[in-house]
């Protein structure tokens, strides 16, 4: 079994600055692409930042140049660095990855439990 666990979340002040981790641990062959989602109250998920195992990365249009996702392949760990923090980015984020649990077997889409990042004066 595989198992996500995000930590990095909390209350920040508008400007301020969080780093999300999401440590993958289990029976863990290769992860490919990692990614971050956000869910606000009354909202659909949205991605917000994804890395592939080569390290190319996508980012929603509203966090370009503030977020900066990456990933610590030895270590099984993504993170995501957030900067410039805004009220709207407040929301419980999301880790995603799919991972292989061996050579042979096609990878499986795995979700962390969530972490609340709330950006407020």
């Amino acid at each position: 079994q595989v198992q996500l666990v995000e930590s990095g979340g909390g209350l920040v002040q508008p400007g301020g600055s969080l780093r999300l981790s999401c440590a993958a641990s289990g029976s863990i062959f290769s992860i490919n692409a990692m990614g971050w989602y956000r869910q606000a109250p009354g909202k659909q998920r949205e991605l917000v930042a994804s890395i592939t195992s080569g390290g190319s990365t996508t980012y929603e249009d509203s966090v370009k140049g503030r977020f900066t996702i990456s990933r610590d392949n030895a270590k099984k760990t993504g993170y995501l660095q957030m900067n410039s923090l805004k009220p709207e980015d407040t929301a419980v984020y999301y880790c995603n990855a799919d991972v292989k649990t061996s050579y042979y077997r096609t990878a499986n889409n795995y979700w962390g439990q969530g972490t609340q990042v709330t950006v407020s004066s």
